[in-house]
């Protein structure tokens, strides 16, 4: 986990996952449904059938529901669905690129790809480009892209780029210092339940008066409440 130059705190360095494990999907009833499943959706994935292509990728990329984990079947299945232009399979596939997992290891494909899940606001892409910026993985390190796609990913709820994303602006790496935005951000972070960004809070609040706490807890919280009304 590398170190903003300079800081003492982390940046967390943990790509987003965002394949959904299967398990129990497909293993319900007699020893040979399973399978019958699995050549179920594979019928039904061949005659384009997005749901069951990513039913197909999410099994093999797990290893359940009948079927053996095999990361080269489960990226075939991710490109398939991310060239009909899904964003979450364009971040599963860079994914697979950045670690290797059934295709050779090519960070500049893994780039590729997040850039397009990205563009359609993909926030676990999103944070994954920003990773990238930070660590110069496939590209030259460049904290105010960073900077950018860790705001745009902590603006949709992604609570490891809105740490990043705060720690950058109490750093001013990238973005302008900011110690309140940085203190707000943070706070979003840690009243979901993220336990780095609740380490930092107290350092962090060292740097504004009580007002400038104040108005950034109640923004935080208001922030919070937003975001538990639009939730399903």
């Amino acid at each position: 986990m590398p170190m903003i130059t300079g800081s003492k705190f982390t940046i967390v360095w943990r790509l987003s996952v965002v394949a959904v494990l299967c398990a129990g999907l497909l293993g319900m009833g007699h020893a040979a449904e399973p399978r019958l499943a699995i050549e179920d959706l594979t019928l039904r994935a061949d005659a384009g059938d997005r749901s069951a292509i990513r039913t197909l990728a999410e099994a093999y990329y797990a290893g359940s529901g009948g079927a053996a984990q095999d990361f080269t079947k489960a990226a075939d299945w991710y490109r398939r669905l991310a060239k009909l232009g899904d964003p979450q399979a364009q971040t599963s596939l860079g994914l697979m690129y950045a670690r290797g997992y059934g295709v050779t290891k090519n960070l500049t494909e893994a780039h590729r790809w997040w850039n397009f899940a990205a563009a359609q606001n993909d926030p676990a892409a999103q944070y994954n480009l920003g990773l990238t910026y930070v660590q110069g993985d496939g590209v030259p390190i460049d904290y105010a892209l960073a900077a950018r796609w860790f705001r745009e990913a902590a603006r949709r709820g992604h609570v490891q780029a809105q740490h990043n994303y705060g720690l950058l602006l109490h750093e001013g790496r990238g973005v302008a210092r900011d110690p309140l935005q940085a203190y707000y951000w943070l706070k979003v972070a840690a009243l979901q339940g993220d336990e780095r960004s609740q380490r930092v809070l107290t350092s962090l609040a060292a740097a504004l008066n009580d007002a400038q706490r104040r108005e950034a807890d109640a923004q935080a919280d208001e922030w919070m409440s937003a975001r538990q009304k639009s939730s399903p």
